[in-house]
């Protein structure tokens, strides 16, 4: 497999990142940003699956911008949270087209995917993110919360990220809302993955933010919370199915009692908290918390314990911890960092979000035919299907019966199937999705050769 980028190339566009204000958001600068990052993702990404030379990874720790990553993740928040509703309920804003909107939604989901795969495979990351660890908490904080909040309520109704099909009667502004919290849901499974990384170096972390782990933000408790939940996890019309891959699975009976990677990373996460000398007697086991990590008892048991044989010390400390009364952490003098970035961005633009949403109409989401065909032309070569293909770690599913399939739908290429037989069966329902992919790939191909 060719590389997306090479090694030089990698480190221009390294270098090149930069922290740019929520008003960019849209502008060429920033789509050239978003270029180098989508491209410096796959790359990763295809460095760590074959296990080659992991020169994106260490770019980022050598350059020192896994901070400017980090601002990035959450400058794209701030704008979903207040400029993205501004925007599609302007009456006059009628985009040509709606696909410069939508790699702004999915952008954040990239830059998380990038931060999730340095974080696994450098060591060092942490370090290198220096104070931006402390934003990373909080914007982790903030996702798993917003996560645990929804499955209180009973609002975990997240579709498939791959094989949801869009609502013909739905319009494009409503579809892309509909995108962006399906989206939601995926970051916040790799928020939940970003944040079991930092916990796990502990021992490199500063007191401010153990502190925030375990006080400001109290993070066992969220975690217990998530593990009550399960919200990868549901019943539906008599099956089990768990979110794996980006898309919901029909479990078979002898696998439910198996962990998915998100059980996985939840349990470490919660040991590491509970358990590393740097954690214990820092955390504040009052009887609200106690009850809480108490709850857990309830979910260990030896199949559990089987395939992660560390939750056999978590369960002992819990044994222990319910006949006991820690005492309380000692209360010493901190001189406590703070995070900036969330509460940089909200100052800089308060009251701004309306002219800032009216100003991106005008500049970035309405361009000219022009620069749509320019546009276009970047983005059929940042986004290669053969690239895209080898990001995936499985062979495509039939979209009828999931068995393994090696046919591909011939007008919109979205869709897969293993016969002729299940492609006609399915094509009711595929019909309205094949369509609209086919005329947006139609509409680029002709953008593409017209030349201004």
């Amino acid at each position: 497999m060719d590389p997306v980028v090479l090694h030089g190339e990698a480190e221009g566009y390294v270098k090149s990142l930069e922290k740019l204000p929520l008003k960019d958001v849209g502008s060429p600068r920033w789509f050239r940003q978003h270029e180098y990052i989508e491209k410096l993702n796959m790359q990763a990404i295809l460095n760590a699956s074959a296990s080659q030379e992991e020169f994106v990874q260490e770019l980022f720790v050598s350059f020192g911008k896994i901070p400017t990553l980090v601002h990035e993740m959450i400058l794209i928040e701030v704008w979903k949270q207040k400029v993205f509703p501004i925007l599609c309920q302007l009456q006059d804003f009628t985009p040509k087209s709606t696909f410069p909107l939508y790699m702004v939604i999915h952008h954040e989901a990239t830059v998380i995917n990038l931060l999730e795969t340095i974080m696994f495979h450098q060591q060092d990351s942490c370090e290198s993110a220096e104070e931006a660890v402390l934003d990373l908490v909080d914007y982790c904080h903030r996702k798993l919360t917003l996560l645990a909040g929804k499955c209180a309520r009973g609002d975990m109704t997240p579709g498939d990220r791959i094989t949801h099909n869009p609502d013909a009667n739905q319009s494009s502004i409503e579809e892309l809302q509909n995108q962006s919290v399906r989206l939601e849901f995926d970051i916040s499974l790799k928020a939940l993955s970003v944040l079991r990384y930092i916990i796990g170096h502990v021992e490199s972390l500063s007191v401010s933010v153990l502190n925030r782990l375990l006080r400001t933000h109290n993070m066992p408790c969220v975690l217990v919370q998530l593990v009550d939940y399960c919200p990868w996890s549901r019943y539906t019309a008599g099956k089990v199915e768990k979110y794996m891959d980006g898309r919901w699975q029909a479990v078979a009976p002898r696998d439910q009692v198996k962990m998915t990677p998100q059980d996985g990373q939840l349990w470490i996460a919660l040991v590491n908290l509970l358990l590393k000398p740097e954690c214990q007697g820092k955390y504040d086991y009052n009887n609200f918390n106690k009850n809480q990590v108490l709850k857990l008892r309830g979910s260990l048991n030896e199949v559990l314990i089987d395939q992660l044989p560390i939750l056999g010390d978590l369960q002992r400390f819990l044994s222990q911890l319910a006949l006991t009364d820690p005492a309380p952490p000692k209360k010493d003098l901190i001189l406590e960092q703070i995070p900036e970035m969330w509460s940089n961005i909200m100052d800089a633009n308060s009251g701004k979000w309306k002219g800032i949403a009216k100003h991106q109409v005008k500049t970035a989401f309405n361009p000219s035919d022009s620069d749509l065909r320019v546009q276009a032309q970047r983005l059929s070569q940042t986004y290669n299907l053969d690239v895209l293909e080898n990001l995936i770690s499985e062979k495509p599913k039939c979209g009828l019966c999931g068995a393994e399939a090696a046919k591909r739908c011939s007008r919109c290429q979205g869709e897969w199937y293993c016969n002729r037989e299940c492609q006609v069966k399915h094509w009711p329902k595929h019909k309205p999705a094949c369509q609209l992919m086919a005329e947006a790939t139609e509409k680029l191909q002709k953008e593409l050769s017209i030349r201004a």
